[in-house]
């Protein structure tokens, strides 16, 4: 007998898990790349600069100028210091609290956070603003992923999770396009006040919806709610209580739960490498997101008209139309990673994307190292600047987060994705803090930075990242457990899926690679 969602709008499966994309994951992951790009394209309108005259570079002395442009690095920046301490936050309250209630209270701190911007007289009140929707969009971005690998089925994981690279690029173009009408008004409050305030629909959308929707199965049954956590599966999954795959997908994950309770749950078994080799499992995350953030995206994304205007020279309203322009043109490139995720895997589209960001970098470097009045370097740079916005969603735009819930034991999933975004808002902060001074004062030579990381990317992808693709997370699991070292996982994971072998099999997973197979 089918199992009763009247509570979940009467639906069930991929009907449901659409509707949950609809209100959940869309409003979080725009909220994200709304605000974290929400004042790039303000800091140069006059009535901000009126208001915060301790951060106006535009019309700044010389002497004043470096001075100045630290502290508006700081002010963009600090935003990302209230993500960090969210996304640290959920290594204890999404387990503790459930996935819901701290979205729930996620949604609170950015709705807050974003009154309290649109009202500010003083940089004071928007600088607390600024961190309390950070704290809020931290808490969003570590636990929505999580929450989404959870409730989705091992063949569209990838698509699902995808899809919120494509929502962060929605509020980037949100951002550019509505600063863009609103610097039309050309003077007054109006100019940058309501492209903050319009962030509150989404806040209010996404605290609004989140209770409609099942709580993870995983977190249910790590509380011994095993009756709700069939009956969440069997909803998600569309199937009935009794269905063979929906009672298989359950037993996995008690499994797994059964493995992870004997073994226990502490933070420092992250620094240790062990039979599952959690201490490589956990540089895999951090290495990802460090490359997410060093390797430009933040850059180009959250200080486009910037490096128009103050890199290339243009004026501020072509700045802003070429910058609303590329992070369009990101948006659609998105789409690619849709396609690419789960039919070519994590791995060709993580290598993919960064041969292509290294190269679109050095060329940047080239094209800026010449003068501003060059017109065809400042064409140049431009189309790098759009190629590279070609290139960075493929791989780096939602399935950096996804590779991170995918490769992390239950036992530790929340922990080791709540660390890793930390670790992504981390050097999200150092991009933010150090560009206004790097461009001010080492122009062109600062692109390289980013190509040299960009570059490393293929390399240590094809050695060390096994390919997580048409898995379940508790199949993942065996894979780690049952490779002969971290080195030989991704050689012991192909051979795994050319031969068609389960990793649960054990006796002929251990003769995979070329050790006694005692099968027979």
């Amino acid at each position: 007998m089918l199992s009763s969602s009247k509570k979940f709008f009467g639906l069930q499966g991929h009907t449901l898990s659409r509707l949950q994309t609809a209100l959940i994951v869309a409003p979080s992951f725009i909220l994200f790349g709304y605000n974290q790009a929400g004042i790039g394209g303000l800091i140069t309108e006059d009535d901000w600069s009126a208001t915060f005259p301790q951060i106006d570079t535009v019309h700044a002395t010389p002497a004043d100028a470096s001075r100045k442009s630290t502290l508006q690095g700081f002010v963009v920046a600090v935003f990302v210091v209230g993500a960090l301490f969210g996304a640290l936050s959920c290594s204890y309250t999404g387990d503790a609290f459930g996935r819901r209630n701290v979205i729930f209270f996620a949604g609170i701190c950015t709705l807050i956070g974003e009154v309290l911007e649109a009202s500010a007289f003083g940089l004071p009140q928007f600088i607390v603003g600024r961190v309390i929707v950070g704290l809020g969009v931290g808490q969003l971005s570590s636990l929505v992923p999580v929450w989404q690998s959870e409730t989705a089925g091992a063949k569209n994981r990838g698509r699902h999770i995808v899809l919120d690279g494509l929502f962060i690029c929605l509020g980037y173009i949100l951002e550019s396009w509505i600063n863009l009408g609103f610097f039309e008004i050309r003077h007054g409050p109006a100019t940058w006040r309501p492209p903050i305030a319009i962030a509150i629909v989404f806040s209010l959308v996404l605290i609004a919806s989140v209770y409609m929707f099942p709580e993870s199965p995983r977190w249910l049954l790590m509380t011994n709610k095993n009756e709700q956590a069939l009956e969440n599966l069997a909803i998600l999954r569309g199937r009935p209580q009794d269905d063979p795959e929906v009672l298989a997908e359950m037993k996995g994950i008690e499994h797994s739960l059964e493995i992870s309770s004997n073994e226990g749950a502490k933070l420092s078994h992250l620094l240790k490498m062990g039979e599952d080799k959690l201490a490589y499992r956990f540089g895999l995350c951090i290495l990802l997101q460090f490359y997410q953030q060093m390797s430009g995206s933040n850059l180009i994304s959250v200080y486009a008209p910037i490096l128009f205007q103050e890199n290339l020279g243009l004026s501020s309203e072509v700045s802003r139309v070429l910058s609303g322009g590329a992070l369009t043109w990101k948006f659609l490139s998105s789409f690619l990673a849709f396609i690419a995720i789960d039919r070519f895997g994590r791995r060709a589209v993580f290598i993919f994307s960064g041969i292509g960001m290294a190269c679109c970098m050095i060329a940047l470097a080239v094209a800026t190292s010449f003068p501003t009045t060059n017109r065809a370097s400042q064409i140049t740079a431009g189309c790098f600047i759009y190629l590279y916005n070609t290139f960075v969603p493929i791989g780096f735009l939602g399935a950096n987060f996804l590779y991170c819930t995918e490769v992390a034991p239950l036992r530790l999933r929340m922990a080791m994705s709540s660390i890793s975004t930390a670790n992504h808002w981390a050097w999200n902060f150092v991009v933010a803090m150090v560009t206004p001074v790097a461009i001010y004062s080492i122009g062109w030579q600062y692109y390289l930075v980013f190509a040299s990381v960009a570059a490393c990317i293929p390399v240590s992808v094809y050695f060390l990242f096994p390919e997580t693709m048409g898995r379940s997370l508790e199949e993942m699991e065996l894979v780690f457990k049952r490779s002969p070292s971290a080195w030989a996982t991704v050689r012991f994971e192909k051979q795994l899926r050319r031969e068609g072998i389960p990793p649960e099999s054990d006796e002929k997973s251990e003769g995979v690679l070329g050790q006694p197979d005692h099968s027979d």
